[in-house]
């Protein structure tokens, strides 16, 4: 390829490609912005329909452009969209469907994670306690989307391209996640992770301690129905 070609090359790319996931990218942000909306409100809603919401509280924060979180009860869920664009690898099912073959544009997709944490692993600054992925969704340049996660079989791969990620659908992508994770139980650890412990880790404060909590922690978290 000659000069000539690799500069055209250059400017092929910057109209087309580039112009894409910029695209792909104000729409996921648009529906980032409308998720922390959702969360705020529904937030103030939960809250006032639960009956012990003195005891068993619904508590909405910004965290900043890019981050929000939810604490519902025992949990807090982080709610996280990455600035970058993504497409799939080639082993990926959503590259097989017609939505995909008929334009390889649609792949690019912008990606919004939600994870599952215990709310005390921020109370106590427990940085070492683990959080696991429950839910990403994806969200093209036509605002279309997918959603991988627990329960959210609804919305899998081979829906993708066939609806816009409406302020309703996001509410029930939303809901289904916040449903798994309070039905998500912390579990005993099996008793030989937790045998041996060290000195430093009785000695210091329990905010600062090692000592790791998690819903999972010494048993597997297998994506079984994403």
């Amino acid at each position: 390829m000659d000069v000539d070609s690799k500069r055209a090359h250059i400017i092929s790319a910057l109209d087309t490609k580039s112009l894409i996931k910029i695209e792909a990218y104000n729409k996921c942000f648009d529906v980032f912005v409308e998720l922390k909306d959702l969360l705020h409100e529904m937030s103030g809603e939960i809250n006032e329909q639960v009956a012990s919401s003195r005891l068993v509280k619904t508590e909405y924060r910004d965290r900043g452009k890019f981050e929000a979180q939810l604490q519902v009860a025992s949990d807090m869920l982080i709610f996280s969209m990455h600035t970058n664009i993504f497409k799939f690898n080639r082993e990926h099912s959503v590259l097989s469907t017609e939505y995909v073959k008929a334009a390889e544009e649609n792949a690019y997709c912008g990606i919004i994670n939600i994870y599952d944490f215990l709310a005390d692993s921020f109370k106590y600054n427990r940085s070492a306690d683990e959080g696991y992925l429950i839910a990403r969704i994806f969200v093209n340049k036509n605002k279309h989307f997918f959603v991988e996660g627990k329960r959210q079989g609804r919305y899998s791969y081979d829906t993708f391209g066939t609806q816009e990620l409406t302020r309703e659908l996001l509410t029930d992508v939303i809901e289904t996640a916040i449903l798994y994770s309070v039905e998500f139980d912390l579990l005993v650890p099996p008793y030989d992770t937790q045998k041996i412990i060290a000195v430093e880790q009785v000695n210091t404060k329990i905010e600062n301690s090692k000592i790791q909590t998690g819903k999972r922690l010494g048993y597997r978290f297998n994506s079984d129905d994403v």
